[in-house]
């Protein structure tokens, strides 16, 4: 092996400098950001009401954090192999909090019909 100064100098100034990525990506994450806190915050000053309201405000929410784990952890530059394994664990918990949000409608609604109206209340003494 030879260690010349060469060799040595141009793997440690690869190591030091590292991957770097132009201001300009920032800045436009930066205004997108700004501009999706803006809608989010139009959507309490228009007062929308219900389920508008509530799936606009998760729109822009999931909207900006995919942003921010995107550029600013650097996810974007991963290996796939690495982003399913961060990404899918909790896209499986939210599927399978949405198939116990049914089932449990479901529960419910099959008590209030076997069990009658009166069920849910307090029984009377």
């Amino acid at each position: 092996m030879t260690d010349t100064p060469q060799a040595m100098d141009t793997g440690s100034t690869a190591h030091e400098e590292g991957q770097q990525h132009p201001i300009k990506l920032y800045f436009v994450v930066w205004v997108l950001l700004f501009i999706l806190s803006a809608a989010s915050y139009w959507v309490d000053y228009a007062q929308l009401q219900g389920l508008l309201r509530w799936s606009l405000i998760l729109i822009f929410m999931t909207l900006k954090a995919g942003l921010i784990i995107a550029v600013f952890m650097h996810m974007a530059w991963e290996r796939l192999a690495l982003i399913y394994a961060i990404l899918l664990p909790p896209l499986a918990m939210i599927g399978l909090l949405a198939i116990l949000i049914i089932e449990s409608d479901y529960t419910a609604d099959t008590r209030v019909i076997e069990l009658g109206q009166g069920a849910a209340a307090a029984p009377e003494e």
